[in-house]
């Protein structure tokens, strides 16, 4: 009798158990699984494979061996110094002119021309990154800008003198050489291969502190901040997003990958308060590679232009549709500079830029990026849409200047410094205005001669400088080049008869 009870409660235990099992995996199943028509799953849970290391993060001990030692502590100096704001104050101050120079009241609010200030001297810290044996360093053009002495200390705690090779504000890239050989150094890695969500290390000095290295993911590519137009009236800007931790002195540090390739450089970060809030941003090494040889090869970046102008992402969703532009089908051409690179291929107002080599083109950045890679006279295959169909054409890059020729670094960016997007009158608008030629002045920007020194207005046309005839862009920045200290501008404004001029100061230019 009380065998068959046990028999009976083990068959009962068995059956409860088979049954149980049985409801728990349907459950199971309807609840994790995404069923198709036919009733099959048609993929495995992701990142499950029945156990094993897969899905778990990198290991970065060698990564971070091969990276440290060719990561760079910079430390600059910048002295006191006196200035004066005779000409900007006066020029600003609309009372000066009614109650004179030595009227105190207003002096509080627009400044004394004539009384010397002093900037008091400055203590800053950044990060760089050895590219040579032999002590050529990549940092961030705002980590050395301004500086009068710079020192470098490596891994090892040696410390040595930087100088500065060249800087490219547009990008926020400076080259620094110190007196030393055998040094450490890091390989370039191909910053075309970076795919969202791969894992990276963010190496550099951050808050003073000793080499650090922090790990995180790349977030996005191909982000546009408008930081560099602090420092420069053309940025380009393409950074590689990721939530690895960066901090005040990350600024020139390295973005590696797991293999210990350096695929950026440390630039930015989106804080509301001045420290790691979880993005920061990092230059591409593709571009920086560009950037650092023409430094170190001519003394001054070769920048290529395609000679057209296009919309910033700032566009919104009104402005978009007026101008057909469609999210992500590529960049809308606003405008084609007459003498440019694409007008010569043909390209017209109205198309949109889709590829660059094999390279696709979605975003103003993304073209940035790739046009940053090149120097005049460089060749590559443009793709474009028109009316909805497909093209494809070479064009050959030109400078600034309208023509084929790589710049000498003592002329370079001068027509930068104009602050202003500038090109050569066409010949049609040429013959409405009654004369040969000229540069037109399309749009005025903050922080260039003619803003600064000069009531000029959008649309003037640039006729002669110093009384010499100019009639092309070349011309007009052979004519700046040569003069010395300044140059008297002439030139009309359309459906005008009265001739105007503008005298010029050269300054510093910040490029």
């Amino acid at each position: 009798m009380k065998t068959r009870q046990i028999l009976f409660t083990v068959i009962i235990s068995a059956v409860t158990t088979v049954t149980s099992l049985y409801l728990f995996n349907k459950w199971n199943a309807s609840k994790y699984s995404v069923v198709n028509s036919q009733g099959k799953l048609p993929v495995n849970y992701a990142g499950y494979d029945g156990g094993g290391a897969a899905g778990q993060p990198a290991d970065f001990q060698s990564a971070a061996q091969k990276s440290v030692p060719a990561v760079v502590h910079i430390k600059t100096k910048t002295n006191p110094k006196q200035v004066s704001n005779n000409s900007s104050n006066q020029r600003n101050n609309p009372f000066k002119d009614l109650f004179g120079d030595n009227n105190d009241f207003f002096d509080q609010f627009f400044g004394d021309g004539n009384r010397q200030r002093v900037i008091p001297g400055q203590m800053a810290s950044g990060s760089g990154v050895l590219i040579s044996d032999n002590g050529y360093i990549i940092t961030n053009n705002h980590v050395i800008a301004d500086a009068d002495e710079i020192s470098v200390t490596l891994s090892n705690k040696k410390t040595y003198t930087g100088k500065v090779v060249g800087t490219d504000p547009s990008t926020d890239l400076a080259v620094v050489k110190i007196n030393a050989t055998n040094l450490p150094y890091m390989l370039y890695g191909n910053s075309d291969d970076v795919r969202i969500g791969q894992w990276v290390l963010a190496v550099g000095y951050p808050l003073n502190l000793e080499t650090t290295v922090t790990a995180g993911i790349v977030s996005a590519k191909a982000r546009t901040l408008e930081i560099n137009a602090r420092q420069s009236k053309f940025p380009i800007e393409s950074f590689i997003q990721t939530d690895a931790a960066v901090n005040q002195g990350n600024s020139g540090g390295a973005l590696v990958n797991t293999d210990g390739a350096l695929i950026g450089i440390n630039s930015a970060i989106a804080s509301p308060t001045g420290f790691y809030s979880g993005y920061s941003y990092a230059i591409p090494v593709n571009i920086v590679k560009k950037i650092v040889n023409d430094i170190m090869q001519y003394g001054t970046v070769q920048r290529a232009y395609l000679g057209i102008s296009y919309p910033r992402e700032s566009l919104n969703d009104d402005e978009k549709k007026k101008l057909g532009i469609v999210d992500g089908e590529g960049v809308y051409v606003l405008d084609v500079v007459t003498d440019g690179s694409a007008a010569a291929a043909g390209i017209k107002k109205g198309d949109i830029i889709t590829k660059m080599n094999d390279a696709n083109i979605t975003s103003a950045a993304e073209l940035q990026e790739q046009l940053a890679r090149y120097k005049p006279g460089d060749k590559l295959n443009v793709g474009y849409k028109r009316n909805g169909k497909d093209y494809a054409v070479a064009v050959t890059l030109k400078n600034k200047v309208g023509n084929f020729e790589l710049v000498k670094n003592d002329e370079a960016n001068i027509l930068d410094n104009l602050g202003a997007d500038i090109e050569t009158l066409d010949k049609t608008k040429a013959k409405a205005n009654g004369v040969n030629g000229g540069v037109v002045v399309k749009k005025l920007k903050k922080g260039g001669w003619l803003g600064d020194q000069s009531f000029m207005r959008d649309g003037f046309i640039i006729l002669r400088v110093d009384g010499k005839e100019v009639k092309s862009m070349e011309e007009l920045n052979t004519a700046i080049t040569k003069a010395d200290k300044g140059f008297t501008i002439e030139g009309i404004y359309p459906g005008s008869d009265s001739v105007y001029e503008y005298t010029i100061q050269k300054t510093d230019g910040d490029e």
